[in-house]
């Protein structure tokens, strides 16, 4: 069993280029399911605009291929 607080502290890694995408932020989760819908890295300059979500990356919960002690490795383009 996975808590979310655990994925917050994750780094995660697009296996396509193998680029560093950033650490887990924050997740979303389906109230009426209970399940996690996607996770979500702080995009770049974040700090400067606390209230933007725009440059937010999200990424579905399919595109997850492997949670690891340390990483989270993702597949799919777009990030």
């Amino acid at each position: 069993m996975l808590k979310t607080s655990e994925l917050k502290q994750k780094e995660v890694i697009n296996l396509n280029d193998g680029r560093r995408l950033g650490i887990v932020a924050d997740v979303e989760i389906n109230m009426e399911t209970g399940c996690i819908e996607s996770i979500v890295i702080p995009g770049a300059g974040k700090l400067l605009s606390l209230f933007s979500k725009e440059s937010d990356i999200v990424i579905n919960w399919s595109s997850i291929k492997k949670i690891g002690l340390d990483v989270i490795l993702v597949e799919g383009g777009g990030y």
